[in-house]
């Protein structure tokens, strides 16, 4: 062996010798950063959840804490790990829905009400007409069921559209309740469960005033059990079409995820936070993984409309149950919501 033989041969040993402590380096580095993911995504499903991350059915504390409103901002590389970790969960269900089909898609349009606080409106509220007394809603309810109406969920209500699966006798109508309040629960769940109906709780994680209050943990599982769908409007009610790619995806697919994670449910639906979206907010939607979202655009839900953008009809303060028959008939001709709204 010559000496250019015996020089290229310690070359190769030292390139090999230089490639062993590099991959050493990757796999300690691929370690460590397992390690700091787990610690985002625990921080930010903690945070997303304003705090509440025990699972302890007996707690007291507001699911939706005042962090958002408080102006805490989460930080972006925080908030992309954990959207890395949170899109590569799995094993929730994608359906709650298990009926038989028929075969044959469903082509009913079908109603779907918007309530958010189900009290008097307090002193100095600033939106007196988003709060609805109980007495008021009862009656609503009581007229909808002699009217012919029974409640469904919008996971049935998609069952019936995609698969034929029957919503019952009746017209099927949903009745949807924004944000999370206390009174949803304490108010709305006993009227609707001595008549045999359900829910669907659009609930936000964080950001709701104190005075107006916000689910327990132990009150979402009650809905729960009483066959409420949780679906979600987001983290903090934030104004979606203002926020840049990251925060939008946060306030979108974390949301989702960590429903998912807590409660073992599908959370299916979105909807949009003062019924504000454009295209880029819907792309962000479906991203997350979410069947379709709702709007506060007035008109019936139809299996041919964009699923992204279905409409609803706001009840007010003062709606008498001859009025919201006459609101409901009305809004049936209504067209399709917008491409944008907000």
């Amino acid at each position: 062996m010559n000496e250019q033989q015996i020089r290229a041969r310690r070359l190769a040993r030292e390139r090999e010798r230089r490639a062993r402590i590099r991959r050493r380096r990757r796999a300690r580095l691929i370690v460590l950063g397992a390690v700091v993911l787990v610690v985002v995504v625990s921080a930010a499903i903690a945070l997303g959840a304003g705090g509440s991350g025990s699972s302890d059915s007996s707690r007291s504390t507001p699911l939706t804490s005042t962090a958002a409103s408080a102006g805490h901002v989460v930080p972006r590389k925080a908030v992309s790990a954990a959207l890395r970790h949170l899109h590569n969960a799995t094993g929730v269900p994608g359906t709650t829905v298990h009926g038989v089909g028929t075969g044959k898609p469903g082509t009913l349009s079908v109603p779907v009400l918007m309530y958010h606080v189900i009290n008097p409106p307090p002193p100095g509220a600033p939106f007196p007409g988003l709060y609805v007394p109980s007495g008021e809603f009862a009656a609503q309810m009581q007229a909808l069921k002699a009217a012919g109406w029974h409640a469904v969920t919008m996971d049935q209500l998609e069952a019936y559209w995609t698969r034929g699966v029957p919503l019952g006798p009746g017209k099927p109508i949903v009745l949807s309740f924004d944000n999370g309040y206390y009174s949803q629960y304490t108010n709305a769940m006993p009227i609707l469960k001595r008549m045999g109906w359900v829910g669907d709780e659009n609930i936000q994680l964080s950001g709701l005033p104190p005075s107006q209050g916000g689910l327990t943990d132990a009150q979402v599982r009650a809905l729960l059990a009483a066959g409420w769908e949780l679906d979600t409007q987001g983290i903090s009610h934030a104004d979606l079409i203002t926020l840049d790619a990251t925060q939008l995806q946060y306030q979108v697919a974390a949301a989702r995820h960590i429903l998912q994670k807590r409660y073992g449910v599908a959370v299916n639906w979105f909807c949009y936070p003062s019924g504000h979206y454009d295209p880029t907010v819907v792309a962000a939607v479906k991203a997350a993984g979410f069947v379709g979202s709702t709007t506060v655009i007035p008109g019936w839900a139809g299996p041919g409309q964009d699923r992204y953008r279905l409409p609803r009809l706001r009840v007010l303060n003062g709606t008498s149950p001859s009025a919201l028959l006459e609101q409901i008939a009305t809004a049936q001709g209504d067209s399709s919501p917008p491409e944008s709204y907000g």
